[in-house]
């Protein structure tokens, strides 16, 4: 029985595993690929653009305000009581808006945008993969990636940065709460220190950042929903259920060793 002894060998089942990710890879390259050239064929999709852009920009607004509010808090809290210890608690505008621009404010927006809406996308593309209404778009000659896939990337690349810029505004502003309002720091040098210590060169990373969390995070979304049929073992809702859990998995990971890269990169 050589096909038993191939599949019980570990360094088989190791290479397999390998190709089977790197098939995984080259399929969302070329998904994404697909998506991207959509973006420029015409007749242009303003309205479906428009309608993401409610989706995943305005309807995340909340959700980034609270979370870049408390983050900012307590950033200025924890930075207080460090700084304290050096005698710099002057500093600490400093430390909240350049932790929040470079670092922060990119990740953790991307992060909250994955929970609400990128969950969401996986759920409805593959409820419409196993309803059979992607097949129904083919059969009325619709590009499916064109319509479902390339208004989001598009939505996506603009709400990111602008999400990313409330979170670090809202965040400075809960730095100052914290470090003025409630520990005694002068305001004006709490803002001096914000104004003086970040360069556009801080802003361009952090949009830089939620540019390619934009990509990333749509792509492997979308991916998972499209392809929810694919799943061994898992039709019906429980494939669509188990596509979303492994859609924000596997987003919120990239969106994580992305920002490392980059960092890497641009520092």
């Amino acid at each position: 029985m050589p096909q038993a002894i191939f599949s019980t060998n570990p360094v088989a089942q190791l290479g397999r595993a390998f190709i089977a990710l790197l098939q995984g890879f080259g399929k969302a390259a070329l998904f994404l690929l697909h998506a991207v050239v959509h973006m420029f064929s015409r007749p242009w999709q303003w309205k479906r653009v428009i309608e993401q852009l409610y989706f995943i920009g305005a309807k995340s607004i909340v959700v980034i305000c609270v979370t870049g509010l408390f983050t900012g808090m307590v950033l200025g809290l924890q930075g207080y009581y460090t700084l304290s210890q050096f005698g710099s608690t002057g500093l600490l505008g400093s430390a909240v808006a350049l932790t929040l621009i470079r670092e922060l404010g990119p990740v953790l927006t991307a992060i909250m945008i994955i929970g609400r809406a990128g969950s969401a996308m996986t759920a409805e593309i593959g409820i419409m993969r196993i309803s059979e209404q992607i097949d129904a778009l083919k059969t009325m000659t619709i590009n499916p990636i064109r319509f479902l896939i390339s208004p989001r990337i598009i939505a996506a690349l603009i709400s990111f940065p602008l999400l990313t810029a409330i979170f670090d505004t809202v965040g400075i502003f809960g730095g100052y709460l914290t470090g003025s309002q409630l520990l005694g720091i002068n305001p004006t040098i709490y803002f001096y220190r914000v104004e003086s210590s970040v360069s556009m060169a801080d802003v361009m990373e952090g949009f830089i950042k939620s540019l390619f969390f934009a990509i990333t995070v749509i792509t492997v979304c979308c991916y998972h929903g499209y392809y929810t049929h694919t799943r061994r073992n898992n039709f019906g809702a429980k494939g669509v259920g188990l596509s979303t859990t492994t859609a924000v998995v596997q987003a919120s990971i990239l969106v994580l060793v992305i920002d490392y890269v980059l960092t890497s990169f641009l520092l």
